[in-house]
C-alpha cells in the first residue's frame, strides 16, 4: 500500500487540518520527513497552499484547528501546532488560547518545533526599527508617521499596526500588509510593537 493509500484510509478521504473533501495531497512534514505516512499528512489545496506560502494566510480559515488539534496522530498534532504557532505569532489571541490547552508528548513537541536551520550569513545586518529593536519576520509593527501608499492611492495613517511582517534582502525595509495590500515599509517609520 503506498503513503497516499494509508493516508486516505488514515483520514477517510477528508484534509486532516480543515476537513475539506477535495483536492487532496500527501504532505511530508519537514524538515526529516522520510514520506512515510507517520510523517505525512493529507492536506486540501487551501490548507496547503496557506501553508506552502504563509503571506496568504487567513485566519479564519485556521479555526479549524481547534478540532483538528485533538488528532491521535502525532503528524496532525506537530502540523496544527505549528500553525497555531505562526497565528499566534501574527497576534491571534485565539490561537494562543488552544496552543495553551494543546499538550503534545515530548517527542512529538522536539518534531513540532523543529526547522531547518537558516543559513548564517556572516555579513548579514540585522533589520532594526526606529528605536534600534531587532525586528524578526512575523513581528508586528507600528506605524509612527501617516505614510502616503504610492500605486494604492491611500494613506497608511499613524499607529497602524502591520502584524506578521516579512523581512527583505535590504535591512532597511519590510514588509507588511495595509488595509488589504502588500507594501514596503521603511524601518525608520515603524517601532516593534
Amino acid at each position: 500500500m503506498t503513503t497516499e493509500q494509508k493516508l486516505i484510509q488514515r483520514c477517510d478521504s477528508k484534509c486532516e487540518l480543515c476537513s475539506a473533501a477535495s483536492h487532496l495531497t500527501a504532505f511530508p512534514i519537514p524538515p526529516d520527513s522520510d514520506n512515510s505516512a507517520e510523517k505525512s499528512i493529507m492536506l486540501c489545496e487551501v490548507c496547503l497552499g496557506q501553508i506552502a506560502n504563509p503571506d496568504t494566510t487567513d485566519a479564519k480559515h485556521w479555526r479549524c484547528l481547534n478540532d483538528s488539534m485533538w488528532s491521535q496522530e502525532p503528524a496532525v498534532q506537530v502540523m496544527a501546532w505549528r500553525q497555531l504557532k505562526q497565528l499566534s505569532n501574527m497576534g491571534e489571541t485565539w490561537a494562543q488560547d488552544l496552543l495553551d490547552m494543546l499538550y503534545l508528548e515530548e517527542s512529538v513537541m522536539q518534531w513540532a518545533q523543529a526547522t531547518q536551520p537558516a543559513p548564517v550569513d556572516p555579513n548579514h545586518e540585522p533589520t532594526l526599527d526606529c528605536n534600534g529593536a531587532e525586528l524578526q519576520a512575523g513581528d508586528t509593527v507600528t506605524l509612527i508617521k501617516d505614510l502616503d501608499v504610492k500605486g494604492a492611492n491611500f494613506t497608511a495613517k499613524r499607529g497602524t499596526a502591520v502584524r506578521g511582517i516579512s523581512l527583505t534582502s535590504n535591512p532597511e525595509h519590510i514588509e507588511g500588509r495595509v488595509n488589504g495590500t502588500r507594501i514596503v515599509i521603511l524601518t525608520c517609520f515603524v517601532k516593534k510593537s
